[in-house]
């Protein structure tokens, strides 16, 4: 982390727009926008958000869902708690924790999310191929999770495999589409892939 790093934060909008909502992450502000741009969230909706921590996507899931609905928050390192959001530690990769999950889940969920990425490399095709990884760990969790009519957003980098998981996706979903929310840095790969309505 670089000084000059930390001086450009200090002048980022999105940065600063962050601290103001008190949210936990500047990435709130790209979930924020995205649910405006598409109506990811409904009021009474339940969410499922897969690595949660620091918990800034949980806080704007918290929000727009609304007291009727439920956010159930889920990583494999600690956050701290935020009210109204249930939080649960464990890597939902691995097949006994999972079933920990669902059992706490109790019935599927309207929306899963996932802003996971791997600790960057520096490798760019390394790294893109890592948060594929993730993000098709993210998919098989959803199609298995959501309600029919149900919606995932998930953080993929463009390049080499994006295409096909982008197809994946689709198979499963009635609209899928990459999106790139205004609080993305412009040069950056950074893409989510949006599909709304599954499908059975």
């Amino acid at each position: 982390m670089t000084k000059a790093w930390v001086k450009a934060r200090k002048h980022d909008p999105y940065y600063l727009a962050a601290k103001r909502q008190a949210y936990r992450s500047r990435a709130a502000i790209k979930l924020s926008q995205i649910d405006r741009d598409y109506g990811l969230f409904r009021p009474g909706a339940v969410v499922v958000d897969l690595g949660a921590a620091p918990g800034g996507w949980s806080q704007v899931a918290r929000e727009r869902v609304g007291p009727r609905g439920r956010v159930l928050a889920v990583d494999r390192v600690r956050m701290a708690s935020l009210e109204g959001v249930e939080f649960l530690r464990g890597d939902f990769t691995d097949p006994l924790f999972l079933a920990v999950l669902f059992e706490a889940l109790g019935k599927p969920a309207g929306v899963v999310v996932s802003d996971m990425a791997p600790h960057l490399s520096g490798n760019k095709t390394y790294d893109a191929a890592r948060t594929l990884e993730l993000a098709e760990a993210a998919r098989s969790f959803a199609v298995r999770a959501l309600r029919p009519g149900g919606s995932l957003l998930v953080k993929v980098f463009q390049g080499q495999g994006y295409r096909e998981f982008l197809e994946r996706v689709s198979q499963d979903f009635q609209g899928t589409k990459g999106v790139k929310p205004r609080a993305s840095a412009p040069g950056s790969a950074e893409i989510y892939v949006l599909a709304m309505g599954k499908i059975g």
